[in-house]
Formats: C-alpha cells, sequence, structure tokens
C-alpha cells in the first residue's frame, strides 16, 4: 500500500504564471498607469496591479473573477515582488473605469443604452502600440460585428436570438481586438451604427493608425453607415442585404464564371448597382444552385448571395475569398466566451460589464503577444494555440520561491529545459 507524506513547503502547481506576471508589470504596467492614472498613492492597487491580477485569473485556468480569492490568490502571493489584488478589489475597480451610458431615442420615441467607454478604448489601442502589435503608418483591415451574449443581468435586454443580454458591436483587427461599444440587446444592429464606427475610427487615427479596409456583414449595410465608412478607408467590402429591386438584373446578368469558392462550385459575376440615389457601387454576385429536392424541379434555381464594394481593381473571386477570410474571427468570440470570461460577466449593469469586456480583450492581446515568443514551440504551443493549452503545457509546472544569494529564485520541479528562459521573453 502506497504511503503518504504531507509536506508543508510553499509549492505552487502554477510555477510558469511569475513570468508571465513580470512581463506584464514590465511591458504594459507602465502604460496602464499612464493611460488610466495613478489609483492610489499610499498603499492602495494602481490599475495596472488590478488588471494584471484578472489576467492571473485566465491565464491560470479560471472561469471567473472569484476564483482569485476562492483558489488563486495562496499561490499568486508567493511571487516576492508583485502584489495580487482580490475579487472585491476587481469588481470596485470595473465601477470606477465605467462610464455613463450614451442613450438614443428611435423615431418611435424608446431609448436604447450604448457604452463608448472611451478610456479602455483608449488604452486597449495603447497597449497595442507599445507592444507593436500594432504600428502607425501600416495600412490595416479593419473588420466589425455584432456579438450578441446571452446574460441575465439586471439591465439585460431580449435580444432578437431569444435570449436576454447584450449585443457589443466588436473591432477586430488580424487576431487583436481594437475596440468593443457595449448595447442594448435590443438594439437594432443598424441603429446608430455610424456613431459607434465614427467614434473607432477617430480613436484609430489619434493614433496614426490607419484603416485602409473595411469588412462587415449585412447589419451594415444601409447607406449612413456606408457613407460613414468611405470617409474613414479606402476600401469597404460589405454584405449587402437580400434586395428584390436587383433580383431581375442578378437573373439577366450573363458571363456567368463557373468557379470553386471554400470547396463549392459556385458561378460568380458582377454588376454596377446604385442602390441608394445618387451613389453608385460594385455588387459582387456569387450564386449556387439550390440542392433543395422542392426547387430542383424548376431548372435554374439559385441561391444568391453579395458584396456591396468600392474596390473596382479585384476580381469577383479575389473579392469574395477575401470578404470570406472574415469568417475565422468568429474563434477571437469563441475564445473570449469560453476563455476570458465573457460568458460571466460579473457585475448587473452594462457600463460596468463593459470594462470588463474591454479589459479581457486587452489581456487576450496580451497573450497573443506570449504566444509569439520564440521558446514557445518547447512547449509544444504555437501561435493559435488556446489558452487552455497554455494553461497545461506552460503554466501548469511545480515551483518554489527561495532566497539565495542575496536574491530570490525560483525553482521549477520538471526535465523542460525550455523553462530556462521564461523570464527572458523574446518577442522578435
Amino acid at each position: 500500500m502506497a504511503k503518504v507524506q504531507i509536506k508543508s513547503d510553499k509549492i505552487t502547481p502554477f510555477g510558469g504564471i511569475f513570468s508571465v506576471m513580470d512581463a506584464f508589470t514590465r511591458i504594459l504596467a507602465p502604460v496602464i498607469d499612464q493611460s488610466l492614472g495613478m489609483r492610489s498613492t499610499t498603499v492602495g492597487y494602481q490599475y495596472s496591479e488590478i488588471i494584471r491580477s484578472l489576467l492571473c485569473v485566465y491565464l491560470c485556468g479560471g472561469s471567473c473573477v472569484e476564483d482569485i480569492s476562492n483558489h488563486l490568490m495562496p499561490h499568486l502571493k508567493l511571487h516576492p515582488g508583485l502584489r495580487t489584488c482580490s475579487a472585491d478589489t476587481i469588481l470596485r475597480a470595473l465601477k470606477e473605469l465605467s462610464e455613463d451610458n450614451i442613450l438614443y431615442s428611435s423615431d418611435k420615441g424608446k431609448d436604447y443604452a450604448f457604452n463608448a467607454c472611451i478610456r479602455m478604448n483608449l488604452l486597449i489601442l495603447d497597449a497595442l502600440m507599445a507592444t507593436r502589435q500594432l504600428r502607425d503608418g501600416v495600412g490595416y483591415t479593419l473588420d466589425f460585428d455584432h456579438q450578441f451574449i446571452e446574460t441575465e443581468k439586471y439591465d439585460a435586454k431580449p435580444t432578437y436570438k431569444k435570449f436576454s443580454g447584450y449585443g457589443p458591436g466588436v473591432f477586430v483587427i488580424d487576431d487583436k481586438i481594437v475596440g468593443i461599444e457595449n448595447r442594448d440587446g435590443n438594439a437594432n444592429v443598424r441603429f446608430h451604427q455610424q456613431d459607434t464606427l465614427e467614434r473607432m475610427f477617430q480613436r484609430l487615427e489619434a493614433k496614426g493608425i490607419k484603416i485602409q479596409r473595411f469588412r462587415a456583414d449585412c447589419g451594415s449595410c444601409s447607406r449612413e453607415i456606408v457613407e460613414k465608412v468611405e470617409q474613414h478607408c479606402d476600401l469597404f467590402y460589405i454584405r449587402a442585404n437580400r434586395c428584390g429591386a436587383f433580383y431581375n438584373d442578378m437573373i439577366a446578368l450573363h458571363g456567368w464564371k463557373k468557379m470553386e469558392v471554400s470547396g463549392l462550385p459556385c458561378e460568380i459575376n458582377s454588376m454596377l448597382v446604385e442602390k441608394w440615389e445618387g451613389k453608385a457601387h460594385r455588387l459582387i454576385v456569387q450564386r449556387l444552385r439550390r440542392s433543395d429536392p422542392q426547387t430542383d424541379i424548376w431548372e435554374g434555381e439559385y441561391t444568391y448571395r453579395c458584396i456591396l464594394t468600392n474596390d473596382y481593381k479585384s476580381t469577383p473571386l479575389e473579392i469574395i475569398e477575401f470578404y470570406n477570410l472574415r469568417g475565422g474571427k468568429e474563434r477571437i468570440f469563441d475564445d473570449m466566451n469560453n476563455g476570458f470570461g465573457w460568458s460571466r460577466l460579473p457585475k448587473s449593469f452594462m457600463n460596468e460589464n463593459a470594462v470588463f469586456m474591454l479589459i479581457t480583450a486587452l489581456v487576450r492581446n496580451f497573450y497573443l503577444l506570449l504566444m509569439t515568443d520564440k521558446h514557445i514551440k518547447d512547449f509544444e504551443l504555437k501561435p493559435t494555440s488556446r489558452v487552455k493549452a497554455f494553461v497545461f503545457r506552460y503554466i501548469s509546472v511545480a515551483a518554489k520561491w527561495v532566497y539565495m544569494a542575496r536574491q530570490h529564485v525560483l525553482n521549477i520541479y520538471t526535465d523542460n529545459t525550455a523553462y530556462t528562459y521564461i523570464f527572458q521573453f523574446d518577442f522578435g
């Protein structure tokens, strides 16, 4: 029978988190405290320490803010030089950083709340510029979409997806979230969307970040939104909503080219349309023969999908393939829901939850930076690895802090020699 011996040594199973805490403090803490200001000049926690504490929750495999007090605090406080705050302090900071909602009234006199959270949106851009994940003067592609988050919070509203929650508009460049604006779940996605876009474009331009191309779904296909986008970027690609006015023109089109898009045989074409009076754009049309046996009895029955654009140089196939790349952004929302707490929002009000979503987006952006370290492959990880794999392969290692030769040393109990370099992140 096996024998058990109880040891009282302060050994933590999260030995990898200490290098992440050090890297965050070195790279982002000065940016955060400069952007948000100093929270306390005495013994309280600064905003950089609070955000670092929240980062530790999700990079140690936690699922909610309370995990830091209930499970992680005995391990995180072992770091000899960095302080970790409790869940209560994190929740108070979310309220401190929140901003009042903006109310817009519809033509029918109904009010809808939006939360722009300007300070935190600026912080995300400052952090991305500091880490060189975004650079001024480079032409980027900006993706915009609404993510409906199911939650039963006090001010959550019923969405068209048959659950209560919020409908934040999320801006993405490459695989990084660059802005979020929270909004009532029952607000139409086009309602005052041009104001949301204007605020985002102004922030990007103030930081010297140039948007060359813009992609969005059919929720952005309106005259006011398209005109706003054209003012701030060179090219746009927006999924055109179904419009009966163009159906006869599409049926009458000649010169259809048979292509294969995403492994499916289809036909593509393009034409000029005047969707809104006085302004013509290019409409890229993709049609796929219906497989429904009820419709196959009529020859020539197709499903049509269209993209509205002001790109007159690219071929229809190039535009379709470029637009379809935005489908990969759905993985970002999946990461935020399952890996960074969006499925378990901590506060009761939309403006405070907006702060939480922006902080966790900042945390995920920093995680993506960590995954570019040249030694990360030695842990059987790659830049696209999920945060759960990072926790299992990098963070979860037995370690103990000891004081010797007038310095603190982290003893890591493993045969993986790659841990020798964990305090020497090299992002190339």
